[in-house]
């Protein structure tokens, strides 16, 4: 059997420029982690404004105003900036609060979470684990079965619908 790479096969959707991968797994059980460093400037020519300002300086978008607060659809929500997959729609849930709200990732590697002391509370902040792209805040107060809430910026997301072929 051919080993195949668990990578996107099109640069066209995320074009990325790979200078340090951590791990890899060829059709294993898990999935890539790979580690995306661009400068600043790269960013800024890749990314919209209000997706620069919300994945690289940590902005929220408004509640109730992004793509996917309320979507409804089969698929994997990757992140906006590398393409990395985060979230499944299986784990979307509507949470009252105006984001898009999951209650797991695809796989724990796939972000990184840090205490934010910013705004005068104490909350935990997400990140991609592959390029450092602010995505929201997880809180403790999700369904089960984690009892969590990934509370996640639409602006940081890409949808990819299920092909069934």
């Amino acid at each position: 059997m051919a080993n195949k790479s668990v990578y996107p096969t099109s640069d066209i959707c995320y074009p990325l420029k790979m200078r340090n991968i951590i791990s890899y797994q060829i059709e294993g059980k898990s999935m890539a982690t790979r580690k995306v460093e661009k400068t600043d400037a790269e960013w800024r020519a890749e990314l919209s404004p209000e997706v620069y300002h919300i994945t690289r300086e940590k902005g929220t978008e408004r509640a109730f105003t992004g793509a996917y607060w309320d979507h409804k659809g089969d698929g994997v929500y990757r992140c906006v900036a590398c393409g990395e997959p985060l979230f499944d729609s299986d784990t979307k849930y509507d949470s009252g609060s105006g984001w898009p709200s999951f209650y797991k990732p695809i796989d724990d590697e796939k972000i990184e979470e840090e205490e934010d002391h910013s705004l005068w509370m104490k909350r935990t902040e997400v990140t991609c684990s592959s390029c450092g792209a602010h995505l929201g805040h997880v809180f403790e107060d999700g369904p089960q079965p984690t009892g969590l809430r990934y509370c996640i910026n639409s602006a940081a997301l890409k949808f990819e619908e299920d092909r069934d072929e």
